[in-house]
């Protein structure tokens, strides 16, 4: 088994996105590959329970089907952080609840990409933090930039921060939030100067992504 964890500069950097043409890339290879949200806030409720559109899309790009409790084990209905959100129903985010979901998916696939919520340093309880997720699964992590004003400061911080912690940095990826970012070319070779980490791939802005055309700017290496 292998895998990844997805983590981002900020909400909106298109986490899930590239969550996803990461699946695809090493679909098209011949691989397995399951997809986890393990937190997520904003659900909607349907006659199953709580359901959140993007975890739906990570359990729909699976090789195959696998229970959505499997998927996103933590669903909250406010869109709001998850620590806030976990405590206002009375419940806490438990890092073995997590592990044992991941467990069950690493025993079907060949891969498993583990998708975090908002950045890297979002709590998840008083002493549990997003970075504590791959630590938990012992997974490498792959860091999404969205390119707009502000990503120079994000992404190099959350990088030393990943990297402090003792945990790979297995690469990054540029993904173009903004279409029209100034000097979105000057911005990019200062992260490959800065970064120490490989760049995985630059996605371009597309109005309507999809896996397969993102899966195609990327490069894993194997």
């Amino acid at each position: 088994m292998s895998g990844f964890f997805i983590t981002g500069t900020d909400t909106g950097c298109g986490k899930t996105e590239i969550t996803l043409g990461l699946m695809a890339a090493l679909q098209a290879r011949g691989h397995r590959v399951l997809g986890m949200k393990p937190v997520a806030s904003g659900c909607d409720q349907h006659p199953e329970g709580l359901r959140n559109a993007d975890a739906e899309r990570i359990q729909a790009q699976g090789t195959f089907t696998v229970p959505y409790a499997l998927v996103n084990p933590y669903a909250f209905a406010r869109p709001i952080a998850p620590h806030v959100a976990a405590a206002d129903v009375g419940i806490s985010i438990e890092l073995d609840r997590i592990r044992a979901a991941h467990t069950e998916l690493t025993r079907q696939a060949d891969w498993v990409l583990v998708e975090g919520v908002g950045g890297w340093r979002v709590p998840l309880g008083p002493d549990c933090f997003v970075g504590d997720i791959p630590r938990a699964l012992d997974l490498p992590v792959i860091l999404v930039v969205g390119l707009k004003l502000g990503c120079l400061n994000h992404a190099l911080l959350t990088a030393e921060s990943i990297q402090s912690s003792g945990l790979q940095l297995a690469g990054w990826i540029a993904n173009q939030v903004d279409p029209d970012m100034l000097a979105p070319e000057a911005n990019l070779e200062t992260l490959q100067t800065l970064i120490q980490a490989p760049c995985l791939g630059l996605v371009p802005w597309m109005a309507e992504p999809d896996a397969e055309t993102i899966a195609a700017c990327l490069h894993m290496g194997r």
